[in-house]
């Protein structure tokens, strides 16, 4: 299998936050975002930001800028299908996603998903962790996701739907399991900001 795209989702609309581009806050040295391709970057093939309005604000990152093709903050899944046009351009067969708000994921993200998908028709999986009631709890915008299906995944949308988890069950997506549950801490909140800048 070749090596997959990266695909970093900061669609959103960070209303905990006040708004505003989360992946821009401040962190460490650098932003959320500069934390999250740092860690991304050297697992893929290239990389792209799935990102709505004005891309002027990404322009020093000198990355793609894809904006969602589906209207209304589809949410993460408008941002996988956004990834998997792209990556149909370059003549990709995968694409792994990040969020821009969770910058301390395992460094073997992408090799631990392909592993999970190895023998798949159609490789997809999400990061799942460790979780005491349900057993594993999957995080959806950490996933390998096949450019094979990205008009399954079209149609699924402009039909409604949104939820991530629905979409991957019906196509038998599967789970790589991570140990460690802070590997996915994410900023949503003023005071999670805090809580990074400690662990960073």
């Amino acid at each position: 299998m070749k090596q997959p795209l990266g695909v970093i989702l900061a669609g959103g609309q960070a209303t905990r936050m006040g708004g505003g581009d989360k992946g821009l806050l401040p962190l460490g040295q650098g932003t959320l975002l500069s934390s999250v391709i740092d860690r991304l970057e050297p697992q893929v093939a290239g990389l792209a930001l799935n990102a709505n309005g004005d891309a002027a604000r990404f322009a020093d990152l000198g990355l793609p800028v894809l904006a969602d093709s589906i209207e209304g903050f589809a949410g993460p899944l408008a941002g996988v299908l956004a990834g998997l046009d792209w990556a149909a351009e370059q003549g990709a067969d995968t694409i792994v996603t990040a969020a821009a708000d969770t910058p301390f994921f395992p460094c073997d993200l992408v090799p631990r998903l392909l592993l999970a998908a190895d023998d798949m028709a159609h490789p997809l999986a999400l990061a799942a962790t460790p979780d005491v009631k349900r057993g594993t709890a999957r995080h959806p915008t950490f996933g390998l996701w096949p450019v094979a299906l990205r008009d399954d995944l079209r149609s699924a949308l402009a039909g409604g739907l949104r939820k991530v988890v629905l979409w991957t069950d019906q196509h038998d997506g599967r789970e790589a399991l991570f140990p460690d549950e802070a590997a996915f801490f994410n900023v949503n909140t003023p005071e999670d900001l805090a809580k990074a800048e400690a662990m960073a």
